[in-house]
């Protein structure tokens, strides 16, 4: 008898007391999110001070302000140091409460911030780090990456330009977890296409002086010369190329990561011919257009937002809808990555899609070409549609994946 009565009053102190955290965690409607990217260097145009922009919109277009939530954004800058990144988001859990962190442009402190959120179960809604890593051998249950990725890039440049006869390639690779993913996984693609790599060379991070990579590329003789690199050493790298009369000489170069700032810096008279893959343009439809002319009038240089700028935009949109499914913040980043997996993906800039058990966002990417200076209409009209690529091609097939969490 006593037995059967202390069971039942544990059982009734266990109800009461789910109830009670239940209650608690309903009623707790505060987030942080933390927007850690390069603020101040050569991927700043493509993320920096507007990709806080976007992510306060997608709070704004929530509706959860007006719902009683408490939603603050915060940022910092991570100077594309790993190390610099990692104590960043420590501070942030660990001492602001930061819930999730949005952004992370560079694959080395992507891969290392992701690491962070796993051990601290925090979230990390990736948008500038590319490395096909994330989603595949380095996942976990806490991050995910929305707008693109390097297996993406490779699929789309890649294949179309070795399918057009570009069957020799050479690299000039940034010397770094981003470089060596997309040399790699575009190196893939190429052989797998009947083409050849010759050769390349890694440079380091924000170089200013690209001659002598250039001078190995040209006497390669390769057909094609792949930017493996992004952001302001894609650009010098263009530029320096166009001094050495690399395209004139019958070379073409491959952008395989080029952004609309990107060309935007360069200039039409620069850029035109480019062929690079991208799954965001502000001129692609009536949602794209009328969320980027919001954009360009919040932000302070009146730029058109890039692909990762338009990715965080999305994933904090979609976090935000996950948050609202929960009834409140658990404060338990894998629950919330979890949820984010069962709501089906619809923003304005992407559109239906869903999350998939990797944490990669499963989305059309478009083979684009930059338009010469005559075929523009206007400002910011750069971009010339060549082909769209299926959503279920544009991501690593998951019979492929070496996720931890995909089953097999």
């Amino acid at each position: 008898m006593t037995t059967t009565f202390a069971r039942r009053s544990a059982a009734l102190l266990a109800c009461a007391a789910f109830g009670f955290a239940t209650s608690a965690y309903a009623q707790d409607k505060t987030v942080t999110i933390g927007v850690l990217n390069d603020m101040s260097s050569l991927y700043a145009d493509i993320g920096g001070p507007n990709s806080v922009v976007a992510v306060k919109m997608a709070v704004e277009d929530s509706g959860l302000l007006a719902k009683g939530w408490k939603i603050e954004v915060i940022s910092g800058d991570h100077q594309n140091k790993p190390d610099v990144g990692v104590n960043i988001a420590r501070q942030w859990i660990d001492t602001q409460k930061v819930d999730a962190i949005a952004d992370t442009p560079n694959s080395g402190v992507a891969l290392a911030v992701s690491n962070v959120v796993k051990e601290k179960n925090a979230v990390l809604l990736n948008n500038g780090g590319a490395s096909a890593d994330l989603t595949g051998k380095a996942c976990n249950a806490n991050t995910i990456s929305y707008s693109y990725d390097t297996y993406m890039l490779a699929t789309g440049t890649g294949k179309a330009l070795t399918k057009a006869g570009g069957d020799s390639w050479f690299f000039l690779t940034a010397d770094y977890a981003f470089g060596a993913a997309l040399e790699r996984d575009t190196s893939a693609v190429i052989t797998a296409n009947g083409g050849k790599v010759l050769g390349g060379v890694k440079h380091p991070l924000n170089t200013s002086d690209f001659s002598s990579f250039l001078l190995q590329a040209q006497n390669s003789k390769a057909k094609i010369i792949g930017l493996a690199n992004a952001g302001g050493d894609t650009t010098n790298a263009i530029k320096q190329a166009a001094e050495f009369g690399i395209v004139e000489g019958g070379q073409k170069l491959a952008a395989l990561l080029l952004f609309i700032n990107d060309v935007h810096s360069l200039g039409l008279k620069t850029a035109h011919g480019l062929t690079f893959t991208e799954s965001f343009y502000w001129d692609l439809n009536d949602g794209t257009r009328a969320w980027s002319k919001r954009f360009q009038e919040k932000v302070t240089n009146h730029a058109m937002p890039s692909m990762t700028q338009a990715g965080n935009y999305a994933a904090v949109l979609h976090y935000l809808k996950a948050m609202e499914a929960l009834g409140g913040n658990p404060h338990d980043g894998a629950k919330v990555v979890a949820e984010m997996k069962k709501l089906p993906t619809d923003d304005p800039l992407f559109g239906k899609g869903p999350l998939r058990e990797d944490g990669r966002r499963i989305i059309p990417a478009y083979l684009f070409e930059v338009k010469k200076p005559e075929e523009s209409k206007g400002p910011w009209d750069y971009y010339k549609l060549v082909a769209t690529i299926p959503a279920e091609e544009a991501a690593r097939p998951l019979k492929d994946s070496e996720c931890p969490l995909v089953k097999k």
